[in-house]
């Protein structure tokens, strides 16, 4: 239940502030001319539940606009309580909501404190506001919401989703099963490619890093001419008077430490250096041996490397991507010859998830059935009420022909339609063919003072929604609405003074012009304010005193109500 709004810097308000909380339940009711401001208290609010903002809200020459609200919430609200759980958000029984935009065009939202996302801000706006407007009246012309409505009321949401989710789970197997039936349709061809590509690799019998080492080789063969004469004369250098001029130098080194032992560790260096220059001999000489001399080793390098090209080309540009291709071709091939397996297994998942949904799509329709005979009697008694005496409401519903799931959509079998009828005599037809602006206006309400009753939202917001109703229309609807507001907490921004005269709070949205700017202020009016108002509504800016006579009527009538 909302407590306190405030708005600051947004479109023509300055500062506003709003305060119900001396309210639990009641009618608050915002007035004022055509174009005062009042669809900015509603667009604070659309913000405040996460809804598209834009640079163009923020009043000129200001940096920022900022919005806040707080909201009480009972323990009854057990869906909200858990959003505000789920996302670790719960402060309490009290929520506060804010936002807040820049002139620059970005926006942050927060809840009780923490920054949120709009997406989890639209989610917590459903459990604390329900707005009633012009658009929704529209949205009883589109059939494709009255099976929400209807599902609704019947709080059928629950089984909707469970069948929702066999739903998707039919339409996912259905697709997998399909793409293997494609696959098995191709699958000898595709095997026998798959297979043409294995075996060309596993043929190669590659190694990783082959084509590295046969660069090498063939780098080596190249230079074989060379590098066996640069080799054998060093060879020839080493094993000729220099081994021996080192044997020498060992032996000599020997005797001069005996006679000097201060020159021992300069002859252990020496001879070690001569057993170096000994090893380095002998590692030529194997090297010796390695130099490749076979000339026409170089045409089966070629050839090699060419087909490792070739593979490389085709398969991966390096050999190891190339033997990994032909590891996935393995997989693949294992897979189509299991393909047949697969298919069967997958067509009785499928025939167990079908008969589930088509279960779960029968016992929703049959709750439907029974939700759409009590919605019509429920309706038609909330229409009479609102003068239409002997008016017939039904609810229509279809279902696909054949026994399978073609034709079903995700909400389930049925498809509905409400059909209207305001005139004795006359069969209900479609409302998009009969209902006229005012007559829609009051169909809405009926709907959502049904639907209230059984929600968990606390705070109802209707905005304009007596478009197009006047006359003893009017005083139904003003009484209708009175009837929703001794249970809820109910916000009507009207231009029909029937239904301002019964306001528990009644606040008065206007223009000012101050230092030379225009801003939109709110002003609680008291009992005699109320009447001036009233009169306003009734008869201008200049009422007669005829018109000052009626509005008090209205607003003694309100307070004899209150009374009772």
């Amino acid at each position: 239940m909302l407590h306190e709004l405030r708005v600051q810097n947004l479109a023509l308000v300055d500062a506003l502030h709003l305060d119900v909380s001396e309210r639990a339940t009641g009618l608050i009711v915002l007035t004022g001319e055509t174009g005062a401001g009042k669809s900015i208290i509603l667009q604070a609010i659309h913000l405040l539940g996460g809804g598209r903002s834009s640079s163009s809200w923020v009043r000129s020459d200001c940096d920022q606009a900022h919005i806040e609200a707080l909201f009480e919430i009972r323990e009854e609200q057990g869906a909200l309580q858990d959003v505000l759980d789920n996302h670790a958000l719960h402060n309490g029984a009290t929520c506060i909501v804010r936002r807040v935009i820049t002139s620059q065009g970005r926006s942050k939202l927060y809840i009780n404190d923490q920054l949120v996302t709009a997406r989890t801000a639209r989610e917590l706006a459903d459990g604390l506001v329900n707005i009633a407007s012009q658009h929704d009246n529209q949205q009883l012309l589109n059939t494709r919401h009255h099976l929400d409505f209807l599902d609704t009321y019947g709080e059928l949401w629950p089984l909707r989703e469970q069948f929702s989710r066999l739903f998707k789970q039919w339409q996912a197997l259905s697709t997998d099963l399909r793409q293997l039936l494609e696959k098995e349709q191709e699958k000898e061809q595709q095997k026998d490619f798959l297979l043409f590509q294995l075996e060309e690799i596993e043929n190669a019998r590659l190694r990783p890093g082959e084509d590295e080492q046969l660069l090498q080789e063939r780098d080596k063969l190249k230079s074989s001419a060379a590098l066996l004469q640069i080799t054998k004369k060093a060879q020839h250098l080493f094993s000729g008077t220099i081994l021996d001029t080192l044997s020498e130098v060992r032996k000599d080194l020997g005797q001069l430490t005996t006679l000097d032992p201060s020159v021992a560790e300069l002859a252990e260096r020496a001879v070690s250096a001569c057993y170096e220059i000994s090893d380095i001999e002998q590692e030529l000489s194997s090297y010796l041996q390695t130099i490749p001399t076979d000339v026409s080793r170089m045409e089966a390098i070629a050839e090699r490397l060419a087909l490792l090209k070739q593979l490389q080309r085709k398969y991966g540009p390096t050999l190891e991507e190339v033997i990994a291709f032909a590891e996935k071709v393995r997989l693949e091939v294992k897979e189509l010859e299991g393909l047949e397996g697969r298919i069967d297994d997958l067509e009785v998942e499928l025939e167990q998830v079908s008969t589930k949904a088509l279960l779960k799509a029968t016992e929703l329709s049959e709750a439907r059935k029974e939700t759409a005979l009590r919605l019509g009697r429920v309706m038609e008694s909330e229409l009479a009420s609102l003068s239409f005496n002997q008016a017939i409401f039904k609810v229509q519903m279809a279902v696909p022909e054949g026994l399978g799931l073609d034709g079903v959509q995700v909400s389930g079998r049925d498809t509905v339609e409400f059909l209207f009828s305001a005139n004795p005599g006359e069969p209900p037809k479609p409302l998009v063919r009969i209902a006229s602006g005012g007559e829609l206006s009051r169909l809405m309400l009926a709907m959502k003072c049904i639907l209230a009753r059984r929600d968990q939202v606390d705070t109802v917001i209707f905005d304009e929604v007596d478009a197009g109703i006047g006359g003893q229309a009017a005083e139904a609807v003003a009484e209708k609405i009175r009837e929703l507001s001794s249970h809820h907490q109910v916000f009507c921004i009207t231009h029909l003074p029937q239904i301002a005269a019964g306001a528990d709070l009644h606040f008065r949205i206007e223009k000012r012009i101050q230092d030379g700017r225009t801003k939109t202020v709110l002003v609680r009016l008291d009992e005699e304010e109320k009447v001036v108002e009233l009169a306003r509504m009734l008869g201008g800016e200049d009422p007669t005193g005829q018109t000052m006579m009626y509005a008090k009527e209205l607003a003694e009538r309100r307070r004899k109500r209150s009374s009772v």
